[in-house]
């Protein structure tokens, strides 16, 4: 073990120390013990992690690691230990994709342990003050250190270990806060949430998500890809642009088959009885209950 790994393990047990109580809370009970962090290549220096929550992109090189989004606290130490197995550099950079907790979790830890954090506006605004919980149980805030420090809403780029890394907005898709990071020389793409390969779309409306913003951005990445780009989704297997395109049109002919199910008068409740999306349930490996939620959706967009 080097000097600088031996110095960031330290660093990080201290980290550990530290996890705030209310993060941990808002974990929920989730038994993150059994939890094995998968390390994929995808690129010369390019990978992605694998454990519980959203999938982790990781850039390494000698200037740093950059990394995408964190899964949830209780995973930290073992997602650095996943990285000081392909980096000894420190992580300089962390950005999120949205707002959700297995994407956001462990931002205080890494922020702690010097990683600047990098997000939309509106992702740090609701890292700060939450929506309430499923119980009308009040939000739990973000602690100081897991807050995005650079935010912004017009695309941004950041240069680092011979690669060029895109950071492009994606309005009011799953969330109002979306990003998806483009690679340009590793030819990788991560979506976010916003495109799941294994799921039916999820439009998180109490968070500013939107029908037209998720259609634009499923569109967007599809503008930024090439025919060899990897995609890595939110969730999911990687896959190519032709399957980001697919998912596009189902969620467009799912539309219109909603759209007619509002203007024959039907309750959102009779809607998602109607099983429009049956059809689509074998193209999705977890259908069930993400073709009823992703329905509901559709009708309060529809509807309103």
């Amino acid at each position: 073990m080097t000097r600088r790994m031996l110095s960031s393990f330290v660093a990080l047990a201290g980290v550990m120390l530290l996890v705030a109580p209310a993060v941990a809370q808002a974990q929920g009970q989730q038994d993150f013990s059994q939890v094995q962090i998968k390390t994929n290549k995808l690129g010369s220096n390019f990978y992605t992690l694998d454990g519980q929550g959203g999938t982790i992109g990781v850039l390494t090189g000698p200037d740093g690691v950059f990394m995408v989004d964190a899964q949830f606290a209780p995973l930290s130490e073992k997602i650095m230990a996943a990285i000081r197995q392909i980096s000894d550099g420190r992580i300089r950079f962390l950005v999120n994709t949205h707002v959700h907790g297995d994407h956001t979790g462990g931002n205080e830890n890494f922020g702690k342990a010097g990683a600047t954090i990098l997000a939309r506006e509106n992702l740090r605004m609701r890292l700060e003050k939450p929506n309430p919980g499923a119980n009308g149980a009040p939000g739990v805030p973000m602690p100081a250190a897991g807050l995005p420090v650079i935010t912004y809403d017009a695309p941004m780029t950041i240069r680092m270990n011979g690669e060029e890394v895109r950071l492009i907005p994606a309005p009011a898709a799953h969330t109002d806060g979306d990003t998806f990071v483009k690679f340009v020389n590793a030819d990788v793409i991560m979506t976010g949430d916003f495109f799941r390969s294994i799921q039916f779309p999820n439009i998180d409306r109490n968070n500013g998500g939107s029908l037209t913003g998720l259609i634009n951005a499923l569109n967007a990445v599809m503008a930024n890809a090439g025919p060899n780009t990897k995609i890595v989704p939110g969730h999911g297997p990687v896959v190519d642009r032709a399957a980001v395109a697919a998912h596009r049109d189902m969620v467009l002919a799912l539309r219109d088959k909603v759209a007619a199910l509002v203007r024959d008068g039907k309750t959102q409740e009779q809607a998602v009885a109607a099983k429009p999306a049956a059809d689509f349930d074998s193209k999705v490996q977890q259908p069930g209950t993400t073709a009823d939620r992703f329905v509901g959706q559709l009708y309060a967009e529809l509807k309103k």
